[in-house]
């Protein structure tokens, strides 16, 4: 069990890392090489799942302009309006809906929603909470379905 509560907190801490790393590709659209060059500096990320986080980053800025389409049919806003630290968050939620099946999608939700909590804007984590729960809705529908009818029982 030990093993399983210790990747658990590193792909949390993964999570926080990428976040940070995509805030900063939004801004600056340094490479993904180096940004996991000086995020290997980081307090943090002997603790993190590393493959998962270098993974984070790499396929979420290869793919950010799948994910921006995805994303931009569920917003309420353009999606130049969106706070980075949203949508690095959201980038990070909709890229394990889609490409993690093993990561439940409540676990998904739960870490975007504490990650926009810790460093968004005062709401944020609402945003959040609502843009992932309709992404899960569309992309992981017969995990909610099962989730569904394992409750009925």
């Amino acid at each position: 069990m030990a093993k399983r509560e210790t990747s658990a907190r590193g792909r949390s801490l993964s999570r926080k890392l990428a976040m940070q790393a995509l805030y900063q590709w939004l801004l600056t659209s340094h490479s993904p090489a180096e940004l996991i060059a000086q995020y290997a500096d980081d307090e943090f990320y002997a603790d993190c799942d590393r493959e998962y986080f270098r993974e984070l980053l790499e396929q979420i800025v290869a793919g950010a302009a799948d994910l921006d389409a995805g994303l931009a049919g569920m917003l309420d806003r353009p999606l130049a309006q969106l706070d980075p630290i949203e949508h690095a968050v959201l980038l990070i939620g909709l890229h394990e809906l889609k490409s993690r099946p093993e990561v439940p999608f409540k676990v998904v939700i739960s870490e975007g929603v504490v990650l926009a909590k810790r460093f968004g804007a005062t709401d944020g984590h609402k945003f959040v909470n609502a843009i992932l729960d309709r992404a899960a809705r569309d992309l992981r529908a017969a995990e909610q379905a099962a989730l569904a009818a394992e409750r009925r029982r």
